[in-house]
């Protein structure tokens, strides 16, 4: 399943990336031994009042750590099973070695080869052992060579979960010169649950002027970024919020405690602010929004003025200081961070949120998709504290829950949106009467998440519940082309 999808914009990523040395085994150890407790403690947990951080109870946190350590474990198990493809596979070849039997093994076997001798070859053509040696380094040269990032090259990366596997999948795609795309997977990054949302950013934790980082939120309290620069890594660059490694005896048993600043569910959005770039703001089903400072790894601000999950948050291009939340509890909230959000305004919904985007042509405007179909526009001139704003349209555009919505970045009132009714669909915002202009049922399953690419604006990737990635080139279309005519 693809949960949600992050176009890396072009000449972001390295051409060549670093790829990491195999860890040691004493690496391996303490990765799996770190990951163990780093995991989900829920959500029924109480607060110390002193420390800031969650405690959860005592046979609870048993059961949980349990389950964290092998699902973590997994993960790490995955990322370092390079080549083998499942960790079965080194069992199997053990067992084909007949190890147990090795001191078993009849006496007089030959010590040296029949034929032609392994001292002495006519030629280094005939030598196996040198041409081997060429097969390893020819097989070098194309891994390298495979790992290579072209400038044309388009970068998507995707939440991915395959049953009980977890990653973010990096594709590239290709463009051919008769227009034809052609992509593949780059390399994937091991996550220890469920992905949820993802965000992209520039924003270098490692001091430089810019970075190619990605945070990913899933059912874990923890956000975890990662360096997409960075191939074969199995633990992120940073990890924001989640479980304290520091354990405490709670009422004769053993417990959990969470950080300081971090979410006691899991992360469901996810938006970073690409004018105050160190800033990332996180939205989770324990019913609060946080405000990261990358700069440190803190939490700067917790929003809490919502009632149930928030599934969603966005900056606004125009106004990087103003935050939109989408919650479960049927509002979409707008706080302005200048005085540390205490201003907030609040509009009333027809149905729970699934997602919401600001207008990149319209300042003052943003859409809303729900889950019972619809999507609602407001204007947010019309915010009032009494929740009484009323949408400037509201569209009756999927038939099940619309999972996911993405402008086009270049084109006025060109808007995409996904369904868990398997429909994406195109449409025309003029004059705030929107109208379908085009719809196409990709085979993807239920639809999680459709997203515009910025360098090639009419690109649409979209993913859902088959785990497949497919990109739309609307312009084919031609409705989108005689509306929107061919630009890029």
């Amino acid at each position: 399943m693809i949960s949600a999808i992050s176009w890396v914009p072009r000449g972001a990523a390295k051409n060549v990336p670093v790829v990491v040395e195999p860890p040691t085994q004493e690496e391996i150890d303490e990765a799996i031994k770190t990951m163990a407790l780093g995991g989900d403690g829920g959500s029924d947990a109480e607060e110390d009042d002193e420390t800031g951080t969650m405690e959860l109870d005592g046979a609870e946190a048993e059961e949980q750590e349990e389950l964290d350590e092998v699902a973590r474990a997994k993960a790490v198990a995955k990322a370092l099973a390079k080549g083998s493809g499942k960790a079965d596979d080194v069992a199997d070849e053990l067992a084909e070695l007949n190890m147990d039997e090795y001191d078993d093994e009849e006496e007089g076997i030959e010590i040296f080869s029949s034929g032609m001798g392994d001292l002495y070859y006519p030629s280094n053509d005939m030598d196996p052992y040198l041409n081997n040696n060429d097969d390893e380094d020819d097989d070098d040269e194309e891994e390298i060579e495979d790992k290579v990032i072209k400038p044309t090259d388009y970068l998507i990366v995707c939440a991915h979960s395959d049953e009980d596997i977890f990653s973010l999948q990096v594709n590239i795609l290709e463009e051919t010169d008769d227009g034809e795309q052609n992509m593949f997977v780059h390399h994937d990054v091991p996550l220890p649950a469920f992905p949820l949302c993802t965000a992209w950013m520039d924003f270098n934790l490692k001091g430089d002027d810019k970075g190619n980082f990605i945070a990913v939120g899933t059912m874990d309290p923890a956000i975890e970024i990662w360096d997409l620069d960075m191939v074969d890594e199995v633990q992120p660059h940073m990890v924001l919020g989640g479980l304290s490694k520091k354990k405490k005896k709670a009422k004769g048993k053993k417990g959990k405690k969470y950080k300081k600043g971090s979410h006691r569910d899991s992360v469901l959005g996810l938006a970073w602010n690409k004018e105050v770039r160190n800033v990332l703001a996180s939205a989770s089903a324990d019913t609060t929004v946080k405000i990261w400072d990358l700069a440190v790894g803190k939490c700067a601000v917790t929003l809490e003025h919502h009632d149930d999950k928030v599934q969603s948050v966005a900056w606004c291009p125009q106004s990087p200081e103003v935050l939109l939340s989408g919650s479960f509890d049927k509002t979409v909230a707008m706080n302005d961070m200048k005085d540390g959000g205490q201003s907030c305004h609040k509009w009333s919904l027809e149905a729970d949120v699934e997602s919401l985007a600001w207008d990149p042509h319209n300042e003052h405007s943003f859409v809303v998709s729900l889950e019972n179909g619809m999507v609602q526009a407001f204007d947010k001139r019309t915010a009032s504290s009494s929740s009484s704003g009323r949408s400037t349209y509201t569209l009756h555009a999927h038939e099940k829950a619309v999972s996911s919505v993405s402008f086009s970045p270049t084109a006025p009132n060109f808007l995409a949106t996904g369904s868990t009714d398997k429909m994406v669909k195109l449409w025309d915002l003029s004059n705030n009467q929107p109208s379908c202009i085009a719809s196409m049922n990709p085979k993807l399953g239920a639809i999680f998440s459709v997203s515009f690419s910025h360098d090639n604006p009419f690109w649409l990737a979209c993913g859902g519940s088959k785990g497949k990635l497919k990109v739309w080139d609307t312009q084919t279309e031609p409705a989108v082309a005689h509306k929107f005519g061919r630009q890029k």
